[in-house]
């Protein structure tokens, strides 16, 4: 906060042409956020308002193993599906993942000490008996902020939240153990 009010007390006009500025008319608007800030830090919220200056990434998660890049080799058996989550509003509490595509929900480990607004480590073991699986985990934080799914976050934020979309991923994993991304409607 003391420097965002300290960037707000820095002139970015030259003092010398402040009176020039003046006597041409009155400043309708101060233009020292540049476009790259607006751009990413801003999102524009299904009513047409805008959420912003949004540094703070809610609660989010994400399946590491296995993923489109770490698939599936050794066929049936044992497995261990991990990832990481993280919340920029404190401590990880709990992470719940889902084989099928979020109607059934199980409590994951959390692999070490949860810290506050750092990346937390999480695993669920299983018996993969090389169905299909749709994977998904979902974060909760201490402040009890559950993450939502993409379409409950569409609802909130609109479709033009793109740079702070801590919604819930899927992962397809099929048969032979490959997985690709996919968005559960």
């Amino acid at each position: 906060q003391e420097w965002y009010s300290a960037s707000l007390a820095e002139t970015v006009r030259e003092s010398n042409h402040e009176a020039e500025l003046l006597a041409a008319g009155r400043i309708t608007a101060d233009l020292r956020e540049s476009r790259e800030e607006t751009s990413k830090y801003t999102d524009l919220m299904p009513d047409g308002r805008a959420r912003k200056w949004t540094w703070v990434m809610d609660a989010k998660s994400v399946i590491t193993t296995p993923s489109p890049q770490a698939p599936i080799r050794h066929g049936k058996g044992p497995l261990v599906i991990s990832g990481l989550a993280w919340s920029g509003n404190g401590k990880v509490t709990k992470v719940d993942v889902s084989l099928d595509g979020g109607r059934n929900w199980q409590e994951a480990r959390i692999t070490g000490e949860a810290r506050s607004k750092a990346l937390t480590r999480f695993h669920l073991d299983i018996d993969w008996d090389g169905s299909e699986l749709f994977l998904q985990s979902r974060a909760t934080d201490e402040t009890g902020y559950v993450q939502p799914t993409k379409n409950a976050l569409r609802d909130i934020r609109g479709l033009n939240n793109v740079y702070h979309n801590n919604g819930i991923q899927t992962w397809w994993v099929k048969a032979d153990g490959e997985v690709e991304n996919v968005e559960i409607a």
